[in-house]
């Protein structure tokens, strides 16, 4: 992890909210499985989910990706990770790539909390401490996600705290219902 010294640690009332190690991988992955599964309702898909799989060469071992975690006690009950990308053109359309080229832009994926944890500040904890990492990574430009607007609350929540920059159920193809987003990243010291 790049970044110096810098703590990426807070508490949420019970909860801790912190830069995961190995120790946290078997629980991140839970999380992140049993969301595709109960809420997502399409489970593990090899396509989509390559980096659930290898969590700790995916994020923890490349200096500029991270893998956040709330816990709750020994137990991993929520998940946010940054990694290099930007989107992919197909699916999302051409100009959004280019427009967020994978080697300056950190992309947020997996950002789940455990439905009984909800509604407790924790997935607003874990993008900041997101949004603190990217920010004190010289490479990225951008701090991009995507999210699918049929998730309950989804869409609220990435509104209250980002940018949108794309609604897809603004064109012709109402098969999808996604929505891109941009979050503002914090001006660095110069």
């Amino acid at each position: 992890m790049t970044g110096g010294t810098m703590q990426y640690r807070h508490n949420v009332g019970p909860y801790d909210v912190q830069i995961a190690d190995h120790r946290h991988v078997d629980g991140a992955r839970s999380v992140m499985l049993d969301t595709f599964y109960r809420d997502f309702g399409h489970g593990y898909r090899p396509d989509w989910h390559q980096d659930v799989i290898d969590l700790a060469g995916t994020y923890l071992t490349p200096d500029h990706h991270a893998l956040f975690v709330a816990t709750k006690g020994d137990e991993v009950v929520g998940t946010t990770a940054v990694r290099a990308a930007g989107p992919k053109s197909p699916p999302h359309p051409r100009y959004l790539a280019q427009r967020y080229p994978d080697d300056v832009t950190a992309q947020l994926f997996r950002v789940y909390v455990r439905a009984e944890h909800r509604r407790c500040g924790l997935a607003r904890a874990l993008v900041g401490l997101a949004v603190e990492f990217v920010a004190q990574q010289p490479r990225y430009q951008a701090l991009y996600l995507h999210t699918d607007t049929r998730i309950d609350g989804a869409e609220p929540f990435w509104r209250s705290m980002a940018t949108p920059i794309h609604d897809s159920r603004d064109g012709h193809d109402d098969t999808r219902q996604t929505v891109h987003f941009e979050i503002p990243l914090p001006v660095r010291p110069q």
